[in-house]
């Protein structure tokens, strides 16, 4: 088991940037594939980044693609999402997840198996 608490989440504005944090405690944190995802308001969650368990590879969906980076810090237990040049589009609860499976890249929901409660990032135009 491995509890996900996620911060970092705010209001800003198109081309800001903000980063989010995802502390995980519990279970050894580098045992754990991690991702986040958002869900946007009547819309189905959506994949956004992956890291490996080193934080070693990283994948991205190609909407953040070059604007978006993730990367972990095994010894404090938490992962990132550093965000530049946000637009609105990008306006959606963040969430973070745990995949244990190994499985590479893991970008559907289904192959997480633990995930937070989420972070609100609203971007106005």
């Amino acid at each position: 088991q491995v509890q996900l608490v996620e911060s970092g989440g705010g209001l800003v504005q198109t081309g800001d940037s903000l980063r989010l944090s995802c502390a995980a405690s519990g279970r050894t944190f580098s045992a754990y594939a991690m991702g986040w995802f958002r869900q946007a308001p009547g819309k189905e969650r959506e994949f956004v980044a992956a890291i490996s368990r080193s934080g070693g590879s990283t994948f991205y969906a190609d909407s953040v693609k070059g604007r978006f980076t993730i990367s972990r810090d095994n010894t404090k237990n938490t992962v990132y999402l550093q965000m530049n040049s946000l637009k609105p589009e990008d306006t959606a609860v963040y969430y973070c997840a745990a995949d244990s499976r190994g499985s590479w890249p893991s970008t559907a929901r289904a192959s997480y198996d633990y995930w937070g409660q989420g972070t609100q990032v609203t971007v106005s135009s």
